[in-house]
């Protein structure tokens, strides 16, 4: 299997089947709704104008010249470039995201895998060039020897990401939906991860990849973005898509996101949400953010104080919030006053018929909805909490307060 990359092929002479050169390769086309990687056209420059090449019309591709089977006469000419990814005009020099290495790179050049099958050749995309390498082939380019260039290119390491690792960036919706253009692969990252690469990118490629991700991942992804980015991404969406969005997210940091926003955009956003999550979250808005009640969230699982620990397993698996405010199962009395709290690990090892109560850890800490944040934050670090319940002024649990807001509460002090 030899190698050829995109700035070799580009300028590359094309000879018919009468011997004479007919004209240059202009552009190398994917059809990413066909074959994500396979070549599927070169466009070939010719004095009639630009015509369109599939390998199976090429014979051969050696020592710098492509051979076509037919005379030029019988290249068809290319009248749009519509459902094609041009590869110089659409990755050279362009961002793309490096999935494996969780970051945001620019294209330098692209490498193509160049096998012989059934009688011609088969170019496949399989890596991309985003070191010196590739530009120094690009710059040297129609200035000195070809074998110059492969040996001063070959003293340059070899900066590379496999196709496979490659997510692309279109920001046209309408095009990214006919190229077949998703984020699976950025999906299936880390939503720091995500968070991490959606800063990196520019403003409108930002947006066009944030708007792409299921509404989950970008709930997800949305929590770990600073507040101004936030505001600015959602205040780009449609109302109805940033509803569905924001009723992924968590009540508390849905209230924090929409605390951020215009006026107009938030209340546009409630009015799309469905009831229940709406309630949650207007009743969050209503506290002041620097607050324990600012700070807490809805979605936390409570268990009557005369319950067992089959009961409470069962209430874990049926509960839909995040894993971070389960490591606490909280007993509530009969007027829902806070009576107790069983750490997880209690509940793992416990036989079922074990009363809740006898699971319970001293001493029981909480904190009132008004407690500043000073309070909270001195509360999780003198007695090492993951969770930390909010009560009202009669003790009746109204919330809780998770170690992930606090470290994101420190991290904005820093």
């Amino acid at each position: 299997m030899a190698n050829l990359s995109l700035s070799e092929l580009l300028g590359t002479p094309v000879v018919d089947s009468t011997g004479a050169v007919r004209g240059r390769v202009r552009e190398v086309a994917i059809s990413p709704q066909d074959d994500p990687s396979r070549i599927a056209v070169l466009i070939v420059r010719t004095k009639n104008g630009d015509r369109i090449l599939p390998p199976e019309k090429i014979t051969s591709i050696r020592n710098s010249v492509i051979h076509a089977r037919d005379s030029v006469d019988l290249w068809t000419p290319l009248a749009s470039s519509e459902g094609f990814l041009l590869l110089e005009r659409d990755l050279l020099d362009q961002q793309i995201i490096d999935v494996h290495g969780r970051k945001v790179v620019r294209v330098n050049d692209v490498d193509f895998s160049l096998v012989q099958t059934n009688g011609h050749p088969m170019l496949n995309v399989c890596e991309v060039e985003i070191g010196p390498r590739g530009a120094v082939r690009r710059l040297l380019k129609n200035l000195v020897p070809r074998r110059a260039i492969t040996a001063m290119a070959e003293r340059f390491s070899p900066k590379i990401i496999p196709w496979d690792f490659v997510d692309l960036i279109e920001v046209d919706p309408a095009r990214r939906v006919r190229l077949k253009i998703e984020h699976e692969r950025l999906s299936k990252l880390h939503p720091a991860d995500i968070a991490d690469i959606l800063e990196e990118l520019a403003p409108a490629q930002r947006e066009a990849v944030f708007e792409s991700l299921d509404e989950d991942v970008a709930a997800d992804a949305l929590e770990e973005i600073n507040p101004k980015l936030q505001a600015s991404l959602v205040e780009s969406l449609d109302s109805d898509h940033a509803a569905d969005i924001v009723e992924e997210m968590e009540p508390d940091a849905a209230a924090d996101l929409l605390e951020n926003l215009s006026d107009q955009k938030s209340e546009q956003i409630l009015e799309e949400m469905q009831p229940e999550e709406r309630e949650e979250v207007e009743e969050l808005l209503e506290f002041e953010e620097d607050t324990a009640a600012g700070r807490m969230t809805t979605a936390y699982i409570s268990a009557p104080s005369n319950g067992t620990a089959a009961d409470a397993i069962n209430m874990l698996r049926g509960f839909e919030g995040g894993v971070e405010t389960v490591s606490t199962i909280y007993l509530v009395d009969s007027n829902g006053n806070l009576a107790g709290a069983v750490p997880l690990a209690k509940l793992a090892l416990a036989a079922n018929d074990t009363p809740l109560v006898d699971l319970t850890s001293d001493p029981l800490i909480s904190c009132p909805i008004q407690a500043d944040e000073r309070e909270v934050a001195e509360l999780f670090d003198k007695y090492n909490l993951l969770t930390l319940p909010v009560v009202d002024d009669t003790g009746q649990l109204s919330g809780v307060i998770t170690a992930d807001d606090i470290i994101s509460l420190l991290r904005r002090k820093l």
